[in-house]
């Protein structure tokens, strides 16, 4: 018996020792506890009050406004030092994003960088010379190409436009072709430039702006299609009643995404001498253009105004 006694005094001195720092701990668990713990007002239901801490508060009206003004200021700035010489002022305003997108920063410098090495066709003032012509909403046709003219005196930002006194290339002949079997009273002309068309709403544009002399295709899949696919879905976007000529599959696929229901499309193949005999010759586009347009309550196109 009095070694039991013993024992159990020895036990107990024990348990006493190390009690004070179990309720300590104890304590302080649950003090923890409960500066993590929130008890809310509609019921029992308790969240971590660090959720609640890291959680972000939602910014004002005033503030995400003031954040989006911002940031649109930020863009113009950056899109006003990526301009390029030479684009007419409507196109600036309308194509403006474009110029302040990494893409485009990333084109300019390899059009730079093809100049200091290479002849590059067309001279930098006529790469966009086709904003030039008219303001971005006077535009009612639109006549998609491919890729620049690369021989000297040739390219100047007009689609299947020559520089005078240059003579008409192969699939311009084509053109000039179908248009005296279709437009009466033209006369073929001895040189190639197509500016007088430009100046009265047809825009001419290369899918491609730029290639170095005497190798095609030279700068594709550089960014330029980026940019012309933005421009025809701006045009598609905010203009109506505009008439697209889609010559050959190329042009065809940069214009699948037109508004059809706001726009007129004409397709047939290119006039390339290789693929003109497979419906460019008696598509008469001309004369059909000049009928959709009155539809749309436009002027005609004075296709003999060359």
């Amino acid at each position: 018996m009095g070694t039991i006694k013993s024992n159990t005094i020895r036990q107990k001195t024990i348990n006493t020792f190390f009690s004070p720092i179990v309720q300590k701990r104890n304590l302080e668990e649950k003090n923890e506890n409960e500066k993590r713990e929130v008890t809310h007002p509609d019921g029992d239901r308790k969240k971590p009050m660090d959720d609640e801490c890291h959680g972000s508060s939602p910014l004002s009206p005033e503030q995400l406004d003031r954040i989006e003004r911002n940031r649109t200021v930020a863009l113009r700035r950056l899109a006003a030092r990526n301009i390029p010489h030479g684009i007419g002022e409507s196109w600036q305003k309308a194509l403006g994003e474009e110029f302040a997108k990494p893409y485009f920063a990333k084109l300019m410098q390899f059009v730079a960088e093809e100049r200091k090495r290479h002849v590059v066709y067309p001279p930098s003032h006529q790469v966009f010379s086709w904003t030039q012509m008219c303001a971005i909403h006077d535009v009612k046709v639109v006549i998609l190409g491919q890729d620049p003219y690369h021989g000297p005196g040739q390219a100047h930002g007009l689609c299947f436009s020559v520089q005078r006194p240059t003579l008409p290339p192969p699939s311009l002949e084509s053109v000039y072709k179908e248009l005296e079997d279709d437009v009466e009273g033209f006369q073929r002309p001895v040189h190639g430039d197509l500016t007088g068309w430009a100046k009265q709403g047809v825009l001419l544009l290369n899918a491609v702006l730029t290639v170095r002399a005497h190798q095609a295709n030279s700068h594709q899949d550089r960014g330029w299609e980026v940019f012309t696919d933005a421009t025809v879905a701006w045009l598609s976007a905010n203009l109506d009643g505009l008439v697209f000529l889609l010559w050959g599959l190329q042009a065809q696929r940069k214009g699948a995404a037109i508004n059809r229901k706001r726009h007129h499309v004409l397709q047939t193949s290119h006039p390339s001498p290789f693929s003109v005999h497979r419906g460019f010759f008696g598509c008469r586009h001309f004369s059909k253009t000049n009928q959709l347009l009155a539809v749309s309550g436009r002027s005609p196109i004075d296709w003999t105004a060359l």
